[in-house]
């Protein structure tokens, strides 16, 4: 997800959070990341959470629950990472505003290996839905 203001204020300070990233190298591990000002690329805060199996054998449930202090990963329903203001040492928080979702495969990377020519071109994404929920607001 990217900060809808990425075209006013550029990345990293618009912020982005990965719902999931799952990596060529170690396809059984999910991570998830916040990227801002002062703690983006190589230095996104980061948790990895390895299932022991390859995660594209079957199905998953890649979920964030975005909260004004707070944004925390699950893996089929499984809390693995959350994370605060306080864990950016001082760097701000830059996850107040509108976002937008991006779905992509990435090939290669830093974090992930080079294909070689045993892998085949285009790939695919298999997506079987994505859901949006905005937490109704309470009278007090």
């Amino acid at each position: 997800m990217l900060g809808q203001n990425i075209d006013q204020v550029g990345w990293p300070q618009c912020g982005e959070i990965d719902v999931m990233e799952n990596f060529g190298k170690d396809p059984a591990a999910v991570h998830g990341t916040v990227h801002g000002p002062g703690y983006s690329g190589a230095s996104g805060v980061t948790a990895a959470y390895d299932t022991g199996v390859s995660l594209a054998d079957e199905f998953h449930l890649y979920a964030v629950i975005w909260e004004p202090d707070r944004i925390r990963w699950y893996l089929d329903d499984e809390l693995y990472a959350t994370v605060t203001p306080g864990d950016l040492r001082g760097k701000p928080w830059v996850f107040d505003h509108e976002f937008f979702l991006l779905l992509n495969v990435a090939v290669g990377g830093t974090f992930s290996v080079t294909p070689d020519s045993s892998v085949a071109f285009p790939q695919t994404m298999l997506i079987d839905y994505v859901r949006v929920y905005d937490r109704a607001a309470t009278s007090r």
